[in-house]
């Protein structure tokens, strides 16, 4: 009886200490919100780290050549760097990576699908999709599971995370797998560059005069009207937050292409037009925060222009105009082309200021965060 009176003071002691867990400690700087999180996924300091853990592990793999951090990477904004990025099994993604700052402030969370809005549900995609292969697990759920079963490390992060799991083994699912990388996603937060500094912290030292100067382009109605595309905080249009009401994504044809057939962009990159399959969405896609956008070259969807300068003279003509080839076309009068994309007159000078005001956005502490890095190393 004795034994028995101890064993349940000992269930109830941990009950206890789960329900009076201490809430996450989020490291967001004022006056930015906190992002949404999900009934079913409440955030927690040991799902976080399970969810880095997976994140930069390349047993997440099926030929165990990538991690999801091989087309995220921390020092590129979680970018990659390439033009289209390439799966584990050398086979080629039609669109870039984005940008995974600020991720979880996002209604949209891929250039061009407006589904699939949960980070846990997105997670699934790069895991199991086949067109293209990415990570390439589908068919191989069970054997990915038994590896993390088997790794002591994952054993103490996983009894930590999802405690309520009994027995044990029931902890190690695609589930909670997908619920503790999206935690993680969700703390990847971009909020101290030099603009944050000049516009939210009372620094106005921090942004050079040219850096202003190109804010003032960036905002201005009358002349660049970047801002109608990318604006918010977060440079990317409207943001979902905690507490706050639905919003629905944005996705603009900006006039890269307009070949003849069909459809004016390359069958392979039509936007959510793939999605839709509405001819008035054909080459819309979601415009990528802004933030880190110094150190996430090359640009567009397709990583078919190289530098920023490059991107200012593409929207200063309203549109791209490839002159031959098989993309041979007059962007400008794509037939879809968002009206905000109309073109503006730019001095050199003040492409210079608004690559300077660009330049202030790219956040440091974050591309250098150690709470983000890779924790097997």
């Amino acid at each position: 009886m004795r034994r028995a009176a101890v064993a349940m003071a000992a269930i109830v002691a941990v009950g206890s200490a789960v329900a009076q867990a201490p809430p996450f400690a989020w490291d967001i700087p004022a006056p930015f919100p906190k992002p949404p999180v999900p009934a079913d996924n409440a955030m927690s300091a040991a799902k976080v780290e399970l969810g880095r853990r997976l994140f930069y592990d390349r047993r997440m793999s099926v030929n165990g050549a990538q991690s999801c951090a091989s087309c995220h990477r921390q020092e590129l904004a979680f970018t990659d760097g390439l033009a289209r990025a390439v799966g584990t099994t050398g086979e080629m993604h039609p669109r870039g990576s984005m940008s995974l700052a600020n991720i979880g402030y996002s209604p949209a969370l891929t250039w061009a699908d407006p589904v699939t809005t949960a980070l846990e549900a997105q997670a699934l995609v790069p895991m199991f999709g086949t067109e293209p292969v990415e990570l390439g697990l589908r068919g191989m759920e069970g054997r990915f599971l038994a590896v993390l079963q088997r790794d002591s490390v994952y054993q103490r992060l996983f009894s930590r995370a999802f405690p309520e799991s009994s027995p044990a083994g029931d902890r190690y699912t695609i589930a909670n797998v997908v619920k503790a990388i999206a935690s993680f996603e969700r703390t990847m937060v971009s909020m101290r560059s030099p603009y944050d500094r000049y516009r939210y912290g009372g620094e106005p030292n921090a942004l050079s005069e040219s850096a202003k100067r190109g804010e003032l382009f960036f905002f201005s109605g009358q002349r660049g009207g970047c801002f109608q595309c990318h604006g918010g905080w977060n440079f990317s249009g409207a943001v979902r937050y905690d507490g706050g009401p639905a919003v629905e994504p944005s996705f603009f044809n900006t006039g890269l292409y307009n070949l003849p057939g069909e459809t004016s962009y390359p069958a392979s990159n039509t936007g959510i037009h793939r999605v839709t399959r509405r001819p008035d969405d054909v080459g819309k896609f979601r415009p990528p925060t802004l933030r880190n956008i110094a150190v996430t070259a090359p640009y567009m969807h397709d990583g078919s222009i190289a530098t920023l300068g490059e991107v200012l003279d593409h929207y200063a003509a309203g549109g791209r105009t490839i002159a031959a080839g098989p993309y041979a076309g007059v962007g400008r009068a794509n037939p879809n082309r968002a009206p905000n994309v109309h073109g503006f007159a730019m001095t050199a000078g003040e492409k210079r200021d608004v690559i300077a005001f660009l330049e202030s956005l790219t956040d440091s502490a974050f591309l250098r965060n150690p709470a983000l890095g890779d924790p097997w190393k």
